[in-house]
């Protein structure tokens, strides 16, 4: 019996089935519908919705939420996300609807229930947490500003300028704070706030609320904006690791003056520590100084450029204040002296004041006319050696601090290394801000709508940090390994990687029937590696 082509559905799956499998291996979809709610006459209900978003979001297209539903146009839709559900049910104002539910249920409180729940079916440990923060700028006015009284107290968040981690001071902002497990960079914790916060008032407060709420014990770990006096009193009760400000009195004399022989060898390569015992903010801790070979040649060539630019920015300093002229030979030293004060890196040599006769007025004085006498500098810029040494030796340098005083039960390296997979959020926001993904640049026409767009954009993060972790522990675990971008073997594939693999895989539907084409041997061997809800999505299973 002949087909013909008309009866024939061609539908494109890629690597969609493997986002939408590991979204119902978290239980997304019932986790959402548990906290919000579902209706009987809805055709798609709010985290059908959230899925579908999810899957937009990891597509890696240009595709705007007003055409939304155009994205899943020639995409297996029903097959992705359930029976009868078709693209024009993913229309504007469903996606607008959802939103605003979303955010008002609580952002922070959805995204936590979530990423816990998915922690605990894919056996996330929760031995560390990594908290820091980026800005997400947005285009358009939004009609709020700082000092709208009323937005702040309906607790909406302030759409405004701030200070711009994007480079994009023109621009509005808000601030997104992700807090990442140390295994496997699994974000487990994100909220939506101001875009002029400041981490400093706001690290402390979010670490000891998130540990009263959720009973959950790790270590936490942040940057520099963490170390205030106000901050480590909250977190009395809490193991936290987090660095030193380099512009705190105490962390400058100890940068300067720890001694070669202080440095004991680390077992991390490249790193050197030095341990010292400090009370700062009333807090008994363990500082430690760290000494970084590739951080030290990094900073011997930045200090290279800045002692070139201060040179010529002191010689430019010099030939003004050669060109001017002082009554008295008192004022041109303290001139002198002024200038030299300003100097960081180099210091006057030779200095002389020379006196000159200078007649007042225009043209040729009188006979009888006495000249005024005037004075004026002359000297030359010389490095200024102590400045220098001590800058050099500082290199490479930067103080870690933790209140976990046992070595034995966080030794040296363990700080470290802690430190270091502070990248884990890190990379979180490279991932967010991709220029590939659907909201690299955000332009929803409401507060309300941003912030619960950015919790979505969070849940992607999850999802695809889940599914890089799946894979690279299921290869571990069978000593196996796949072909990465130049045809060799690894056992720690990216997952983007992956999804560029599965391009061009389709569903085919005849009647009731259903095949899937362009499935290669390659593309079934990955697929062994993560578990049967994305095999299904593939009829593997």
């Amino acid at each position: 019996m002949s087909v013909s082509g008309s009866q024939i559905k061609v539908q494109d799956i890629d690597h969609l089935g493997i986002v939408a499998g590991i979204v119902d291996e978290m239980g997304l979809v019932e986790e959402i519908n548990q906290l919000l709610g579902t209706h009987p006459q809805e055709i798609i209900s709010v985290g059908q919705v959230v899925k579908a978003m999810i899957i937009n979001g990891l597509g890696f297209v240009s595709a705007p939420l007003y055409l939304f539903h155009k994205f899943f146009e020639g995409i297996a839709t029903e097959h992705l996300l359930g029976e009868g559900i078709q693209p024009e049910h993913l229309n504007d104002d469903r996606l607008g609807r959802v939103l605003d539910k979303l955010y008002d249920a609580g952002l922070t409180e959805i995204f936590i229930r979530v990423a816990l729940s998915a922690a605990s079916k894919f056996g996330v440990k929760m031995d560390s947490f990594h908290l820091d923060s980026s800005s997400f700028h947005v285009h358009g006015d939004y009609g709020i500003d700082a000092s709208d009284e009323a937005s702040a107290e309906s607790g909406l968040i302030t759409i405004t300028y701030g200070y711009s981690r994007d480079h994009r001071p023109d621009l509005k902002q808000f601030i997104l704070d992700l807090m990442c497990s140390g295994d496997g960079d699994i974000p487990l914790y994100l909220r939506v706030a101001d875009g002029n916060e400041v981490d400093s008032a706001m690290f402390g407060k979010l670490i000891a609320d998130f540990h009263k709420q959720w009973q959950i014990d790790g270590l936490f770990v942040a940057d520099a904006a963490l170390y205030t006096e106000e901050n480590l009193q909250m977190m009395v009760s809490l193991r936290w690791v987090t660095r030193v400000p380099g512009t705190l009195t105490a962390a400058k004399e100890l940068l300067e003056n720890t001694s070669i022989d202080a440095f004991v060898a680390s077992t991390i390569p490249g790193y050197r520590i030095a341990p010292y015992c400090n009370n700062y903010g009333g807090v008994r801790q363990r500082w430690l100084v760290v000494e970084s070979e590739a951080r030290k040649e990094s900073d011997l060539k930045k200090l290279e450029k800045r002692l070139a630019k201060k040179f010529t920015q002191a010689q430019s300093q010099l030939r003004k204040l050669c060109q001017q002229k002082f009554a008295c030979a008192k004022d041109a030293l303290t001139a002198t002296k002024l200038l030299e004060s300003q100097l960081p890196f180099h210091q006057l040599a030779n200095i002389e004041v020379i006196e000159h006769a200078q007649h007042r007025g225009r043209g040729r004085p009188r006979q009888d006319s006495k000249p005024t006498r005037i004075f004026q500098i002359k000297a030359e810029i010389i490095p200024k050696e102590t400045a220098i040494t001590l800058e050099t030796e500082r290199a490479g340098r930067f103080i870690l601090a933790t209140n976990v005083l046992d070595a034995s039960e966080l030794s040296d390296e363990q700080v470290l290394r802690e430190y270091k997979a502070q990248q884990s959020t890190e990379r979180g926001f490279r991932f967010l801000k991709d220029p590939l993904f659907f909201t690299s640049t955000v332009f929803l026409n409401s507060s309300k709508r941003v912030a619960a767009l950015a919790m979505v954009m969070g849940l992607c993060l999850l999802v695809y940090s889940l599914g890089q972790r799946t894979l690279r522990q299921s290869l571990e675990r069978a000593s196996q390994t796949i072909q990465n971008q130049l045809g060799k073997p690894t056992a720690t594939p990216t997952l983007r990687w992956v999804f560029q693999c599965f391009m061009s895989i389709h569903l085919l539907t005849y009647a009731s029937l259903k095949q899937i084409s362009n499935l290669s041997e390659e593309r079934c061997w990955i697929l062994k590696f993560f578990g049967a809800p994305c095999r299904k999505y593939y009829l593997l299973c």
